[in-house]
């Protein structure tokens, strides 16, 4: 809600020491969570990560007032976490209303869907929520989730806040001449307008509805690529929320507290946060000042007073100096949540042939929408040969209106084997999906002589005949297929023989087994045959890839008996 509410630990000069040990013993107290990054160590002026805070309506909350209640000094009392705590202590600070609660954890799971990388916890949320608007005023909502009244900050008039102009026509503030922070996670209405959601499948964009503006937080704190299990860019999307490193280091408090445990309460009786004190007055034209007293938070309808921020003699603060702008966040539209599988099926293909399915993907951007015009770059990697059409083993295409974007066809290589194809997108945290896609050998099912003839030579001699087959598949030339041919001699045990017909190698050496591959047409043809010197009936098994088969008889004729000659 626009500078801070503070809640003054004791009054008069004693206020700063109680304050700095408060926050010591409960540091004490909790379990370890990303620590505070170098430079977000005090003050409201430098940010964590370099960044500052800058003008008042740039952060999601326009830097509306919030509550500075800190967690118990002791945690909560979560088995195995903690032991002999006081029943009384902490226990109900642990509690979170059972819709506010329910909200936070599927605000976690929805953005673990779309944008597993930001790693969101639901305790952020939950820290988030209990410092903005008390847990909802303590889980005051509907069955559906809604407030019963508007929770509205005060107007951000520039007097004692920011100065913020209506953005909204007071559709969601109720204030048609400057804007206000509204709902369980005080949105600003410009800010709600980008990032609004429909959590609760009613139709509606409402932020005074705790699963609408539980999941806009989550997506906005997920925001330019950030990973929240990073203490600097956990640092980064809580300080966009509100430009305060005060801020910061509450929402830290309570959100450590959360992580060691919390436990669900009935909507309506959670604790809601201390009554803040009077706050600071504020600067009028003549010099002098004048208080600027609100209703309490507590109240329908109330507003959060300005911070009263104390020096340790009750003397008022000065104004903070203005600050450099915090490097600017990219809209959600402009920003990649994901990249998903858009029905790319298996990826199989024959060597040389066209794979029939196309590597296809989608992007969403950081509010779940389909993006579009966002370049996409496609990856071949392996050794079959395999390429895009055209012959590129990398191709870039820009993503449709329906955040689709298709790589061209692929042709499968030569070589069987698997290859991968990755897709790539974005470039701050970039995105990436890796499709496995093979390509097996090429097959036949058929294979047939192209003549019958016998095939018959003398011992020693050459089978004068060549022996041409043909493979098919589905009835269709069988390119390329590999074939292996063996020279047995019983096709039953098809076992090399070590005898009988052969083909011969380049020392013209007997071979009994070739590789061999079908030509363009489906074609093998045969090298020669030759005979030895042992007659009788040999097999020629011709089987290729794929399983088909084809047993060719040989025979080798005895040699004829000459008469002896007459004496």
């Amino acid at each position: 809600m626009a500078a801070h509410i503070r809640r003054r630990l004791r009054k008069g000069a004693t206020t700063t020491a109680v304050a700095a040990a408060a926050v010591a013993a409960l540091a004490a107290s909790q379990a370890p969570a990303a620590p505070l990054t170098e430079g977000s160590t005090g003050g409201d002026q430098q940010a964590a990560g370099g960044e500052s805070g800058g003008p008042e309506d740039d952060a999601a909350t326009g830097n509306s007032p919030y509550y500075t209640d800190l967690p118990p000094l002791v945690t909560p009392d979560r088995p195995g976490s903690s032991s002999n705590l006081p029943a009384a202590t902490g226990s109900a600070e642990a509690g979170i209303p059972a819709s506010v609660l329910a909200a936070y954890k599927q605000a976690e799971q929805t953005v673990a869907g779309t944008d597993p990388a930001c790693r969101l916890p639901w305790q952020l949320l939950a820290a988030i929520g209990k410092v903005e608007s008390g847990q909802a005023r303590g889980g005051k909502v509907d069955a559906n989730g809604t407030t019963p009244s508007p929770i509205l900050g005060p107007a951000l008039n520039g007097q004692g806040f920011a100065l913020i102009k209506d953005t909204d026509g007071g559709a969601y503030d109720g204030d048609a001449v400057h804007d206000r922070a509204v709902g369980p996670m005080q949105f600003i209405p410009s800010t709600w307008a980008t990032w609004g959601q429909d959590a609760n499948g009613d139709g509606r964009k409402d932020p005074n509805n705790i699963y609408d503006a539980a999941l806009a937080a989550g997506r906005y704190l997920c925001a330019g690529g950030r990973d929240l299990a990073v203490a600097a860019d956990l640092d980064r999307a809580v300080l966009s929320y509100n430009q305060s490193t005060e801020y910061l280091r509450t929402v830290r408090s309570w959100f450590a507290y959360y992580q060691r445990g919390t436990h669900e309460v009935p909507d309506g009786s959670g604790v809601l946060p201390t009554s803040p004190s009077t706050p600071a007055p504020s600067p009028t034209p003549g010099g002098t000042t004048s208080p600027t007293p609100s209703p309490s938070p507590s109240e329908p309808g109330g507003t959060k007073p300005s911070p009263g921020p104390s020096k340790p003699g009750g003397g008022s603060s000065p104004s903070p100096k203005p600050t450099p702008p915090p490097k600017p966040t990219p809209p959600p539209a402009d920003t990649l949540g994901s990249l998903e599988n858009a029905g790319t099926g298996p990826l199989t293909a024959t060597a040389g042939g066209t794979f029939d399915e196309r590597v296809s993907v989608r992007a969403r951007n950081a509010l779940g929408a389909p993006m579009a015009q966002l370049p996409v770059t496609f990856t071949v990697t392996g050794s079959t040969g395999t390429l895009f059409d055209g012959g590129r083993k990398t191709v870039t295409v820009l993503s449709k209106a329906d955040g689709t974007a298709t790589a061209p066809a692929l042709k499968a290589g030569e070589k069987s084997g698997d290859f991968t194809v990755t897709a790539t997108a974005g470039t701050t945290r970039p995105r990436t999906l890796t499709y496995a896609a093979s390509v097996t050998a090429r097959r036949a099912d058929a294979i047939v002589r192209t003549d019958s003839k016998a095939l018959v030579a003398a011992p020693g001699e050459k089978f004068v005949d060549a022996v041409t087959l043909k493979a098919t598949y589905k009835g269709a030339a069988a390119a390329g297929v590999a074939v292996t041919a063996t020279l047995v001699a019983d096709a039953d045990k098809p076992a090399e023989n070590d005898r009988g017909p052969h083909f011969k190698d380049a020392d013209g050496k007997p071979l009994r087994t070739l590789a061999l591959t079908t030509d363009a047409e489906g074609l093998l043809r045969l090298p020669d045959l030759f005979a030895d010197e042992n007659p009788g009936t040999y097999q020629l098994v011709l089987t290729t890839e794929g399983g088909a088969t084809v047993v060719i008889e040989l025979t080798v004729e005895a040699a004829e008996e000459t008469a002896p000659p007459e004496a």
